[in-house]
């Protein structure tokens, strides 16, 4: 009897333990899934945040570009007096109310609203006090709109915008940059509390039978497997489905955390794209056009000296060439940022342009040509563009192909017949690039290149309607 009521008694205390341990391994994924719930939940208002913040620069950007318009035009008329220079002028003016709209709609507090406020009136005040009585008074022929003072007074107005400008943008830099670290120790808290829970999980179903080592510890050991791979930076990994309802329920938070991970990445790749955009627009309708403007002027400059002043002749002839390189060498520039073809055409001509100034014969082949999301566009054409410049410098390559084809999925093949050899876990930085680009787009990247064999890039990005 003595031993039968301590056999009961190791029984009850079995089943205490695994009752408590139960209760207290419930207690903690609840606890977990809270957490993380939380973490999640703030992440995602701070990605809202970091979103808003982003479009209240890519709106004081279009506002600025406006403002130049403006300026450029009504100069270039002023200096030429040919009505085909307004024409900027005219379309920057007509856009200007909408722009404005969006501009203070879409500020992102009340301090950053009474400065877009501000900056507006000035430009609304630049355009009918300065700009337009200019452009009149150039139509008229009168002489003052060329004068001194009306070019200081334009160049006055015009500092002191991009200086408010430039401290709007900043303010909002330094806002987004608040947000991102908001966003990034959210997204830390998410991360660690998905572990945490994982790691308790593990440690408590290790003493439970073979049945629920089936049922639940495997499935925690693949969650645990695919954290590994987030934190080595493979976003794209997701958690299998599972019968178990807790650990269902982490798959599905795990696989929306590491969703909003490769979303951010997007987001952040598309925003560095629309800053390269942004740039090469602004060395386009900045930079570019005063360079222009200047050797317009210096052309005029050239037709009213007479041939017998020689060495005036000649050293105007000498700026012209020097205006015409600084010229040719902005648009390179411009276009090694982001290239203007490609906003204009698309990406196959962007890609046969750049296969016309390779170093090594390249021809580009496309089946069903047509234009795509620009993030898409823009996306393939770098990985391309890598991928060449890698065949270009590394593989000693005679000949690359480039196929394009458009679907559901852009599939694209870079084929040279170079000396192959090319490991994807040993590639360098170069290849991982191409693979963390590609894999920011949920696409794929595959690589095959035997040693001796040339290489073949195979890169396959999903098309979002």
């Amino acid at each position: 009897m003595n031993a039968e009521r301590e056999h009961s008694g190791r029984r009850l205390r079995l089943t205490s333990l695994t009752v408590a341990a139960s209760s207290l391994l419930a207690l903690l994924i609840g606890v977990a899934f809270a957490a993380l719930l939380w973490a999640i939940n703030d992440t995602n208002d701070s990605v809202s945040a970091r979103r808003a913040s982003r479009t209240a620069l890519v709106e004081s950007g279009s506002m600025e570009r406006l403002l130049i318009d403006l300026e450029t035009g009504q100069r270039g008329y002023v200096i030429t007096e040919r009505e085909e220079f307004l024409e900027p002028w005219r379309a920057a003016r007509k856009a200007l109310p909408a722009e404005i709209r969006s501009f203070t709609d879409g500020t992102t507090s009340r301090e950053q609203r009474r400065t877009a406020e501000r900056i507006t009136r000035d430009v609304e005040s630049f355009l009918n006090n300065y700009s337009i009585p200019l452009v009149e008074m150039a139509r008229r022929g009168d002489p003052a709109a060329s004068s001194l003072n009306e070019a200081t007074e334009g160049k006055r107005r015009i500092d002191d915008l991009r200086d408010q400008f430039h401290r709007y943008m900043t303010d909002e830099r330094v806002q987004l940059a608040e947000r991102t670290d908001v966003a990034g120790t959210n997204s830390r808290q998410a991360v660690l509390a998905a572990a945490l829970g994982l790691a308790v999980s593990t440690a408590l179903f290790a003493v439970f039978t073979v049945l629920q080592h089936r049922a639940v510890v495997r499935p925690v050991r693949g969650a645990a497997a695919a954290a590994q791979d987030l934190a080595a930076g493979d976003l794209s990994v997701r958690v299998a489905p599972s019968r178990i309802a807790e650990i269902e329920a982490l798959g599905t938070s795990f696989n929306s955390m590491a969703a909003s991970l490769q979303d951010s990445r997007r987001r952040i790749m598309e925003s560095t794209e629309a800053v390269h955009r942004r740039t090469a627009r602004d060395l386009h309708d900045g930079a570019q056009q005063r360079l222009v403007s200047l050797m317009i002027g210096l052309r005029l400059a050239r037709e009213l000296v007479p041939d017998t002043e020689a060495d005036t002749v000649a050293l105007l002839d000498q700026s012209i060439d020097s205006a015409q390189t600084a010229i040719n060498e902005l648009r390179e520039l411009a276009s090694g940022i982001y290239p203007l073809v490609l906003t204009v055409k698309g990406l196959v001509p962007a890609v046969r342009d750049l296969a016309s100034r390779c170093p090594v014969p390249t021809v580009v082949e496309c089946a069903d040509e047509r234009r795509v999301p620009s993030t898409v566009e823009s996306n393939a054409y770098f990985v391309v563009a890598e991928a060449v410049t890698n065949a270009v410098k590394h593989a000693q390559a005679t000949r690359i192909d480039v196929f394009v084809e458009f679907g559901d999925v852009l599939l694209i093949r870079v084929v040279d017949d170079g000396i192959g050899g090319v490991v994807r876990a040993a590639a360098g930085s170069g290849m991982s690039g191409l693979a963390d680009r590609v894999a920011a787009f949920d696409g794929k990247l595959a690589i095959d290149s035997p040693a001796g064999g040339g290489t073949t890039l195979l890169i396959r990005i999903p098309i979002r309607a």
